[in-house]
């Protein structure tokens, strides 16, 4: 995978501050531009990582109830406006003789979560990609984030919280288990 150019981004940035009428080199942002590339350097890590890393924690254990990482942290990076949208995760699926690590359903998270994102896509990516390498009975996941890009800048609604589910396999196709893993998921909204 490429590497992040932080002599490139620290030269745009650099652009980006006399663009707007500003003084690269006062004191206040002199180092302004290789900040702001060490920090697009942590924000998008996951594109330097395969989810794949993370899935070396499998363990064949014959349950069959449901597995729920619920409120897990996650900030990412809109694509469309290069501003952070940060939420919690719920991650479930119905093992089919096999289970995951604990900490690496929130590892997962953030592997996609830490790249130019839409959140749609990446509810879907969490999703496809337990379904391909897990094999579960299904999965089920549910994002809610707050974007900057709406709560700070455009229509300014700073409450507004996006929801988007990706629903695989039985949560899909049967309604008592979608019903069952949603209400897990928001023990609180009943």
């Amino acid at each position: 995978m490429k590497e992040v150019d932080l002599k490139r981004i620290e030269k745009a940035v650099h652009e980006i501050l006399e663009a707007v009428g500003e003084d690269p080199n006062r004191e206040g942002l002199k180092d302004t531009p290789a900040r702001v590339g060490r920090m697009y350097a942590e924000l998008l890590e996951g594109m330097q990582h395969e989810p794949s890393e993370h899935m070396q924690s499998i363990f064949h254990e014959e349950y069959d109830e449901i597995v729920l990482l619920r409120d897990i942290p996650f900030y990412s990076v809109c694509e469309h406006h290069m501003m952070p949208f940060i939420g919690k995760a719920h991650v479930a699926y119905l093992p089919d003789g096999k289970v995951l690590g604990v900490s690496k359903l929130a590892r997962l998270v953030d592997a996609f979560a830490r790249r130019l994102q839409v959140q749609e896509r990446l509810t879907a990516q969490i999703a496809d990609f337990l379904m391909e390498n897990l094999k579960p009975k299904g999965v089920s996941v549910v994002l809610e984030a707050s974007h900057s890009c709406m709560t700070i800048r455009g229509i300014k609604k700073p409450d507004a919280v996006m929801v988007t589910s990706a629903l695989r396999g039985i949560f899909k196709k049967d309604p008592r288990s979608r019903a069952e893993v949603l209400t897990l998921m928001h023990p609180d909204k009943r």
